[in-house]
Parts: structure tokens; sequence; C-alpha cells
């Protein structure tokens, strides 16, 4: 419910569920953002937008919690497993990165 409600918050995101009951979508200017599964068992994780050299400096950062996009493009999308190893204020920053990034195309 907090990366929801962190989601929407930002202004003109909407959500929807165009590829499933499973995956709830984030959007703005009709651009994804962000993804995430709700049929998730272990650490939460998530795929958010990343310019591709940011992408490869952050999985070598955290080589364990970023990965390259889970079904995604792996050079622009990376998924982040949250497992306590990254900060929050870092995660919500990941996000807006990515809401920007989709803001722009």
């Amino acid at each position: 419910e907090e990366l929801r409600d962190f989601c929407l918050q930002l202004p003109a995101a909407s959500e929807g569920m165009p590829f499933g009951p499973t995956t709830l979508v984030f959007k703005v200017a009709n651009k994804v953002f962000l993804l995430v599964g709700l049929d998730q068992d272990d650490d939460l994780c998530f795929n958010v937008k990343c310019d591709p050299e940011y992408a490869i400096a952050l999985r070598e950062q955290y080589e364990h919690t970023v990965l390259p996009g889970y079904h995604m493009n792996k050079k622009s999308w990376i998924t982040l497993k949250l497992d306590g190893s990254v900060e929050d204020d870092e995660i919500y920053r990941l996000i807006d990165y990515s809401y920007l990034l989709s803001k722009k195309k």
C-alpha cells in the first residue's frame, strides 16, 4: 500500500491492470513508470525505468538487489528487490526518476 500511495501522489499518475489481475501498472502521460506483481511471496520486487548507464552502475552497487528488468527491456528497466539493503530514500528517488523519464517521453 505504501508503494501504491507514493506512486499515486505523483502528479497525473494513474494505476491500472492492463496485463491481468496480478500486475499493477502505474503510468504518467499514458507511459508506464512502475510495474509490480501482486502475487509475490518473498521480498517485494518491482520494475522501474532507468537510464541504461545509471542502471549498470546501480546493478554494480546493489548486485543482489537491483537486477535487469524482469520481462522488460534489460537496458532501460531495472527490477528493484526490497530486501532492506537499499534505503527508502533511494527507492523513492528511483521511482521519481522513472516517473520523470516516462513523463518526458
